[in-house]
């Protein structure tokens, strides 16, 4: 291939590059994964977004941190599948169509079944691009060709295997239990979707008449409508107050019942006054004690929130409403004791935010011991998966042991219709809670499992209900890769590497995929579990709907960048599992924090163009790589040897190669991030390339082979700085990349090899020597900048050390200082002469730096100038110090503004120390 002369333009447009490379990728299936080309398989597959939503800023740092691990181990040679998707989001999708319906003043009853479902398909398809829009935005290396839905058909015949398998073996039941029932959406909703508010609400307490005249009971309630449906009234039997009542009867007021009084140990002697009513249909605790004691069960609530035809005159009230009724009846009737203020915990439906009522109901159910005690058993034998951070395998584990069985039916028709088809037949045409029915995994086949049951004139009905949302995501580390079938996909890829996720999803999620992995491949679904933690905003706060504080990650995506994003949103990471602060002006829709990594970017652009500028339109190939710094000596080099910045920058850059291999090996993105910051803005931009600058510039015979050195440590170190970046900021490292190396069309640096470490380049003693040298050029221009010595003026310079050491370094770094600090002549001696001229000094470790001041400066405007800082120093001290010494200050001022002037006084007197200093030197 003949060399053309890479030219990259004067500004870096962020948003034509990343558009250009986004194409890219997807055009040349960059990321289209092979089983078949083996290796060591590494795969991720996306925690998939609702299809209703759209990209925010928990997305944007979840699969940035996915994208990077991605990147990273496709590079060193993993056969890498980042494998793409959405969920259908049952509930949320039936909720906004539900709206839009009664906005048109309909109902989806008058709409029918099948006319829903095909305006829910149709509102998928064009709300599904937004999100996925939204992720290729973002460029994460996912094989688009993999993408799947959790309705596609390969899902939905996953969901119903899964189905009919748990029912098989006796896992599924169907039974009448008291379910989480949320009046919103009118569905059951499972124990993970029911969110515990602290409410201030009443403690109302009522009596009730013991129908042999004795007496009254005094129970106290917060939802005084259900006592329309009790049917006891509990003690504790080895309560003394109370024994001697078990086995009377009450009446229930209003309802005018008769009910017994019941002994049961789960009764708290200390809570309220002892006595507890009893509401079987609408108490979780209450239901086991009504099992115990063979109690009735009356269910007073419809599905919409209000009262049935049990609850007497309040039929039709909606429950708040008829609990002000009621307790303003039995206030009447002379039954209300007192009523008392009262905080507690509210259950809230977390899909409908509104209060979850229980509710007796028919439902299918999931046994989840058998499930959940092979999954311990994976965790406690295996240690499998393994969490990161370790701390929240405790949390994963204490789950585990309280799962109780899990509620699958949702009240919805968006979603996987339940396998299950009723002989109606048999119940006069209607679905009840006795009608029989066969699981099956298609009409046909629930036919031939019910004709020889109730004959060939049965009519069948399938199950109108939907399975939770989560019975299908459950599947998805090993149903998106084609399970129940043995694919080559599921044969290769599965179990999963790593699954990447925040730790409010651990419970919704990570155990069911554990549950359902472990019973039905016999292995858990992936290896590790990196728990993250949250993007919080600027004020430290957790980003919200509700709170509106949340901070739109395409905003900032719009005004810096995609790589400068996702650059932040990493190295923001401080240890594995940590929340991130996010800095942002809501005024100005800008983040600080955001334009720094743009301000990195546009760092590493121009000093590209500049490495590019000076390669003689040589590619890094084509220069050939360094000579290798093994035995080198702190000596002067020959004219075609590493010199010492060379060995010095090739050092720093294997140690970071090796930092960054170790920190994303152990999860630790954030640091690796960060020492990559550090040393591409420091150590590469900062001063290598200052410190070869003039032997680029070196034109004659003998300057070639020294500039040669320069231009290929130059290209090799960039080079590799590009791939270190890539995993964190693909588009601007692939646009460097590709001018650097003139690579051919379709090459992409993302499946180029990731840099490996050499050990024998690293030299910690050299790097510690050369910050000596740094600090020593640092102090002699901040020196000039205090003198005011202009910039293209030249300067004598002395420096001072009774170690050899230190000395021998400064004498080999020589050339260097010279040239960055612009020093004429340079003094290194062991001991300074008594009568040494003006001059402005500073100190590097135990070094002494000098500049002599005759001639370049005029030393009486500096000294004047220094006087009069030293005056509005002592000024600025002898008031601080007059305040605090003023005991009315002290003792009345609030802490911050004491403490605030204590720090401004012990600065001003360090800059008295420093400026009396200076001008001793002037005398």
């Amino acid at each position: 291939m003949t060399a053309t002369i890479p030219n990259l333009p004067s500004l870096y447009d962020p948003f034509t590059t990343e558009a250009k490379w986004q194409k890219f990728w997807e055009d040349n299936q960059v990321y289209k994964a092979d089983p078949q080309r083996g290796g060591e398989p590494y795969c991720i597959v996306i925690p998939p977004p609702n299809v209703t939503g759209s990209l925010h800023m928990g997305h944007a740092f979840d699969n940035t941190l996915i994208d990077s691990l991605i990147r990273y181990h496709r590079m060193k040679g993993y056969n890498a599948l980042y494998l793409p998707g959405t969920d259908h989001a049952s509930i949320a999708v039936h909720t906004i169509l539900e709206k839009q319906l009664q906005a048109e003043g309909k109902t989806r009853y008058e709409l029918g079944r099948e006319k829903f479902l095909e305006r829910a398909w149709q509102w998928k398809d064009s709300s599904k691009g937004t999100i996925v829009g939204q992720l290729r935005r973002l460029g994460v290396s996912v094989d688009w060709s993999r993408e799947r839905f959790t309705m596609d058909e390969g899902l939905n015949k996953a969901v119903i295997e899964e189905f009919v398998r748990f029912h098989e073996e006796g896992l599924i039941y169907r039974s009448k239990y008291l379910v989480n029932w949320c009046p919103a959406t009118q569905s059951a909703v499972s124990d993970l979707e029911v969110e515990n508010k602290e409410v201030n609400g009443h403690l109302w307490h009522f009596c009730y008449p013991l129908n042999d005249g004795s007496g009254s009971v005094e129970v106290a309630t917060t939802r005084p409508e259900t006592m329309l449906g009790d049917t006891a009234v509990a003690v504790n039997p080895n309560d003394d107050r109370y024994k001697h009542l078990i086995g009377k009867t009450l009446t229930l007021p209003i309802m005018q019942r008769e009910i017994p009084v019941i002994g049961d140990e789960f009764v708290d002697p200390e809570f309220g006054t002892g006595c507890v009513k009893v509401t079987p249909a609408h108490d979780p605790n209450d239901f086991e004690m009504g099992q115990r004691h063979d109690l009735p069960f009356i269910n007073i609530m419809n599905k919409d929130g209000t009262l049935n035809e049990n609850a007497g005159d309040f039929q039709g009230q909606d429950r708040f409403v008829a609990r002000k009724n009621v307790v303003k009846r039995l206030e009447t009737d002379g039954f209300l004791v007192k009523v008392e203020e009262y905080k507690h915990a509210v259950p809230y439906s977390d899909r409908g935010k509104v209060p979850i009522e229980p509710l007796l109901s028919t439902q299918w159910f999931v046994k989840i011991r058998p499930l959940a005690d092979r999954t311990l058993s994976f965790l406690d034998e295996k240690n499998s998966p393994q969490f990161v951070p370790q701390r929240w395998t405790k949390v994963y584990r204490d789950w585990l042991v309280k799962l109780r069985d899990w509620c699958i039916s949702r009240q919805l028709w968006w979603g996987h219709q339940i396998p299950a088809w009723y002989a109606v037949s048999e119940t006069g045409g209607e679905i009840c809670d006795n009608t029989p029915f066969v699981v099956a995994r298609s009409e046909a086949e629930a036919r031939e499992k019910a004709v020889p049951q109730f004959g060939a004139d049965v009519k069948l009905e399938q199950d109108p209900d939907v399975l939770d949302t989560w019975f299908s995501s459950g599947l998805w580390p090993f149903s998106t890769l084609g399970w129940p079938d043995r694919t080559e996909d599921l044969e290769f890829y599965y179990p999963t590497a790593t699954l990447v996720t925040g730790f409010d999803i651990i419970f919704f999620w990570v155990a069911r995929m554990t549950m359902l992995g472990g019973h039905f491949t016999g292995q858990m679904p992936f290896k590790d579990v990196y728990i993250h933690g949250l993007v919080l905003d600027e004020n430290g706060k957790k980003m919200s709907k509700s709170a509106g504080n949340g901070i739109d990650p395409l905003l900032l995506m719009d005004k810096y960048g995609t790589d400068a994003l996702r650059y932040t949103l990493v190295k923001e990471v401080v240890g594995a599992g940590q929340d991130i602060r996010l800095d942002y002006n809501r005024q100005k829709d800008e983040s600080a924090s955001v334009e720094a990594s743009r301000n990195f970017a546009n760092k590493l652009w121009n000093a590209a163009r500049f490495v590019m500028m000076n390669l003689d339109g040589k590619t890094p190939q084509q220069l050939g790589s360094p000579e290798s710094s093994r035995g080198a000596q702190l000596c002067a080099p020959t004219p075609n040897s590493l010199q010492l910045s060379d060995r010095w920058i090739l050092s720093r850059y294997h140690q970071v190669v090796k930092q960054s291999t170790d920190y994303i090996d152990n999860y630790g993105l954030g640091e690796a991030a960060k020492g990559l910051y550090e040393f591409i803005w420091g150590d590469f931009c900062d001063w290598y390339i200052e410190l070869v600058k003039s032997r680029l510039f070196q034109k004659d015979a003998e300057g070639a082979a020294s500039r040669l050195v320069a231009q290929q440590t130059l290209a090799y170190v960039l080079e590799g700085i590009l791939k270190l970046l890539h995993p964190f900021m693909p588009h601007i490292t692939e646009e460097i990349w590709h001018t650097l190396t003139q690579s051919e069309e379709g090459q992409s640096i993302s499946v180029q090899p990731y840099p490996e470490s050499d050990a024998a380049s690293i030299d910690s003693d050299l790097e510690q020597q050369f910050e000596l040298l740094i600090e020593a050029i640092r102090t002699l221009r901040n020196l000039r900048a205090e003198a005011g010595i202009k910039p293209g003026v030249k300067v004598k310079a002395v420096m001072q050390s009774e170690s050899d050491r230190e000395r021998q370094i400064l004498t080999s770094s020589e050339l260097y200082i010279q040239d960055l600090a612009k020093v004429e002549s340079l003094t290194i001696t062991s001991a300074l002469e008594t009568a040494l001229e003006p001059a402005i000094a500073d100190v590097v470790g135990t070094v002494q730096v000098l500049i002599p001041l005759a001639g370049v400066v005029d030393v009486a405007v500096l000294k004047a100038k220094l006087e009069k800082s030293l005056s509005k120093a002592q000024a600025e001290a002898k008031s601080l110090l007059a305040r605090l010494s003023n005991p009315t200050f002290v003792d009345k001022a609030p802490a911050d503004v004491v403490q605030g002037a204590k720090d401004a006084l012990a600065e001003a007197e360090k800059q008295i120390e420093i400026l009396q200093a200076r001008l001793r030197l002037l005398k």
